[in-house]
C-alpha cells in the first residue's frame, strides 16, 4: 500500500539499519570461522565476468546515492574462465569496493584487474581497488588490517563500520596464498592491492 512520507521515512530508516545489522553479523560470523579455522577455500570452476557482474549489481546502488562512478578496467589478456573459489573473490572484492565507496565523498572508484604472470596452466592475477577518498597517514596504515580495527576512532564514528572487513580480506587472502596490501596517502585517496593464483581452464584440456 502507499506509504505517508513520514511512514516511508521510517521504513528506509528500519531497511538501512537492518542491512548494517546483518553486515557486522556476516562479518563476526565469518571472522569467527577463521580464528576457529573452519573456513574453507573451494577449487571450481568459474567465470570472472560472472563474479564481476555481481559485485556490480552489489556496490552500483551504494555509488548512486553518493553520486560517485564505479569503473572496471579489466586487460584483454586477462583469462575469463577460472579454476578457484569465486565466493572468496567476490567476497574480497565486495570488501575492498564498498569501503572505497564508503570513504569516497566525491570522484571515482577504479577496479583494475591485469595479468602479474602465467606458467603452464596456472595464472596470477592483479586486482587494484583505487579510489579519490579521504585516504591514510602512513600510522593508519600500519594497523589499518588489524582486527576491529579502523584508521581510528573518529572514522568509526563517522562511518561506521566494524573495521573487520579489512582482517577477513587479509585473511581470505592468504588462505588462497595470495597477498593484499595498501598505498596511501592522507586526502589523496587509497589504492588496494591483492594478487591470487588460479588456473586458466581454457588450457586445461
Amino acid at each position: 500500500t502507499d506509504l505517508t512520507p513520514k511512514q516511508e521515512n521510517y521504513i528506509l530508516k528500519i531497511d538501512s539499519a537492518s542491512k548494517a545489522l546483518l553486515a557486522i553479523i556476516n562479518d563476526i560470523l565469518d571472522f569467527s570461522k577463521i580464528e576457529a579455522g573452519k573456513l574453507d577455500i573451494e577449487i571450481i570452476e568459474f567465470e570472472l565476468d560472472k563474479v564481476l557482474n555481481d559485485l556490480a549489481t552489489l556496490v552500483t546502488l551504494k555509488a548512486q546515492e553518493k553520486d560517485i562512478e564505479v569503473l572496471f578496467s579489466i586487460d584483454k589478456d586477462v583469462p575469463y574462465q577460472l579454476l578457484g573459489d569465486p565466493l572468496r573473490l567476490g567476497q574480497i572484492l565486495t570488501n575492498l569496493t564498498t569501503n572505497a565507496i564508503k570513504f569516497t565523498e566525491q570522484g571515482e572508484v577504479i577496479l583494475k584487474i591485469r595479468k602479474l604472470k602465467q606458467k603452464n596452466k596456472q595464472v596470477v592475477l592483479e586486482f587494484l581497488v583505487k579510489d579519490t577518498g579521504i585516504g591514510l597517514s602512513e600510522e593508519q596504515v600500519k594497523k589499518l588490517f588489524k582486527k576491529f580495527a579502523q584508521a581510528d576512532s573518529s572514522t568509526t564514528r563517522q562511518y561506521g563500520g566494524t573495521g573487520l572487513g579489512l582482517t577477513i580480506s587479509k585473511n581470505l587472502t592468504e588462505m588462497m596464498n595470495g597477498e593484499i596490501w595498501v598505498e596511501s596517502q592522507l586526502g589523496e585517496g587509497s589504492n588496494f592491492y591483492f594478487d591470487l593464483n588460479f588456473y586458466n581452464t581454457t588450457l586445461i584440456v
